[in-house]
């Protein structure tokens, strides 16, 4: 009970700063939007050609915007925590007999709130697009979303308090995510590529996670797509988080 309190005091601290400047959360949708806007309309008369059968560009765009959603906007979550140490934040959470856990949990809880707000956003712009997703499905899309992301943010805090500067945090970042984007098929099936291309994204996650998110969108809840999906995200998520704990913890070293 003592670390979900703890917890808690950090998240609500986190919110508190995100409502005084909710721009923020707009501002981290706007690239999906962007896309589903601009992109959305140059795949409607090319999805009858994907293979497995996509009949709604929208079904097959929303999934992996939602994935880009989590991979790219909780990435940058660390940018927000190299402030916090520079303003001596994370110093004075240190001297306190908290948790080292508990102060990414805090955070985490705050970006995993902040996606969800995010993914709601972007699958209701989706529905008045003309997007078609069984309940339950855009439900376990969304699902995935949160574990995708809360692994990144994890990730993106330890990254922040390793480098403790953006200037070598934001290269790192867009060297990891154009490989990411390119491979993994969000915008595009990797179906449609070289096989050579189709064997390096097989060894590439977040291209399982994309795959199940689609998958499950299109109503193929109970299938090994999706069973695949959701184990590559829990491992990632775990990975993501032990990492980032590890970080926080050797920082009161």
């Amino acid at each position: 009970m003592t670390f979900v309190r703890e917890s808690t005091i950090v998240f609500r601290r986190q919110i508190r700063m995100n409502l005084r400047n909710p721009a923020w959360v707009l501002i981290g949708i706007m690239q999906p939007v962007l896309y589903l806007v601009l992109f959305g309309p140059l795949l409607k008369p090319l999805v009858a050609q994907f293979p497995g059968g996509a009949d709604n560009a929208y079904t097959f765009l929303v999934p992996g915007l939602l994935v880009q959603l989590g991979i790219f906007g909780a990435f940058f979550a660390g940018f927000g925590l190299i402030g916090e140490w520079r303003e001596g934040v994370i110093e004075a959470e240190r001297v306190t007999p908290a948790s080292r856990t508990a102060l990414l949990m805090g955070r985490l809880m705050r970006d995993e709130l902040q996606l969800l707000v995010q993914a709601i956003i972007l699958v209701l712009l989706g529905l008045l697009m003309g997007m078609r997703g069984s309940f339950v499905g855009i439900v376990v899309g969304i699902v995935i979303t949160l574990l995708i992301g809360g692994a990144c943010a994890a990730a993106s805090n330890a990254l922040a308090l390793t480098t403790k500067s953006e200037d070598v945090m934001a290269p790192l970042i867009n060297m990891v995510m154009m490989p990411v984007l390119l491979l993994s098929g969000i915008l595009l099936p990797m179906t449609l590529g070289p096989d050579w291309l189709k064997r390096v994204s097989d060894f590439m996650p977040f291209r399982w996670v994309v795959d199940a998110a689609r998958s499950a969108f299109g109503g193929d809840v109970w299938t090994a797509t999706v069973a695949w999906g959701l184990l590559a995200s829990v491992i990632l998520a775990a990975l993501g988080t032990w990492w980032g704990t590890s970080v926080f913890r050797k920082e009161n070293a």
